[in-house]
């Protein structure tokens, strides 16, 4: 009898809390709702985190804004997101750096895994392989013979050390036994501008950046880092096809929330989310900035980050790669 009685006690004492997480849930959400984008408005993360803002708050019924924090390499809005009420109303928009690369870079004041719940996969991205025109290669294997005839020549761009473009320059070296000379620069854009000039010759950037420098014959297109080639450059084959595996470098955006928010605000934001990005109109929407849509789990979301976190820090204690 005391075991029951006991037994039927501690059931009522978790009623309360598991009626208030509910409530709480269907009621969410009851005000504005902040995508924090750790990039400067104009670029494609920006771009991005504003179609899934409008297509959420068309769902949800309540405002959606974005706030940008720019800084670190994503990681002042990242920790920002982290240090955030656990309510659902302050969201990441994150990607390969905030959750991938940073952590083996720089002494964080966030825990990638620990300190987010994992909201779902917003797109993905491949990095491209480009040249400048003056460079007499055509194709990533006729580059790799040119590297192998002329080491530590030929230069390579980057937006600065750490960075994807720096990154996937470093793993295009490990796998092909090719060596380039880097170049970091302050931001994409003017790293472009002199890989277009010829000042440097290589550079790995995004899709989304070097596209239309390459639609406009200012850049050669060499390959894809990812596993297939690209609906916008169909044209362009990805380094495995040319032969060079083990480079997918893939620029992947998501959203995640502060740990310990609700799993039902969490399950309702994904759905919404989802919803939001099998809509046509958000698709093409995002297409148009150089990506292609991806749906999943929170679950499927967080293996993404645990798995990313390895390997980037691999990379990084191998080839001993410091951030600015």
């Amino acid at each position: 009898m005391k075991t029951k009685l006991k037994a039927l006690i501690l059931s009522a004492l978790c009623i309360p809390a598991f009626v208030s997480t509910t409530v709480f849930a269907q009621v969410y959400p009851t005000k504005t709702i902040t995508i924090v984008v750790p990039t400067a408005p104009g670029g494609a993360n920006d771009a991005m985190a504003r179609i899934i803002g409008q297509g959420l708050s068309q769902r949800m019924g309540q405002p959606v804004i974005v706030e940008n924090k720019p800084g670190a390499n994503g990681a002042i809005a990242t920790e920002f997101v982290a240090r955030a009420a656990p309510d659902g109303y302050t969201i990441l928009f994150g990607y390969i750096a905030t959750h991938g690369i940073n952590p083996a870079l720089q002494k964080l004041k966030y825990d990638p895994v620990a300190d987010f719940e994992p909201i779902g996969m917003v797109a993905n991205s491949p990095t491209l392989l480009v040249a400048t025109n003056s460079l007499p290669v055509n194709n990533a294997k006729e580059l790799v013979a040119l590297l192998k005839a002329k080491p530590d020549t030929i230069s390579y761009a980057s937006a600065s050390k750490g960075t994807t473009p720096h990154l996937a320059a470093e793993l295009f070296q490990i796998n092909t036994g090719t060596q380039m000379l880097h170049v970091p620069y302050k931001g994409s854009a003017p790293a472009i501008v002199d890989t277009i000039s010829g000042t440097t010759q290589i550079m790995f950037p995004s899709l989304f950046s070097a596209y239309p420098q390459v639609a406009g014959g200012k850049l050669k297109a060499l390959g894809i880092t990812g596993d297939k080639r690209s609906p916008v450059l169909p044209n362009v084959p990805t380094l495995k096809e040319q032969g060079i595996p083990n480079i997918n470098v893939t620029q992947w955006y998501a959203l995640f929330a502060p740990a310990k928010t609700p799993k039902p605000i969490i399950d309702r934001l994904n759905k919404e989310l989802n919803l939001t990005l099998n809509d046509k109109a958000s698709e093409k929407k995002i297409e148009d900035q150089g990506a292609e849509v991806e749906t999943g789990t929170p679950a499927q979301l967080k293996n993404l980050v645990q798995k990313e976190v390895v390997r980037w820090k691999k990379l990084v204690d191998s080839a001993k790669i410091t951030a600015d």
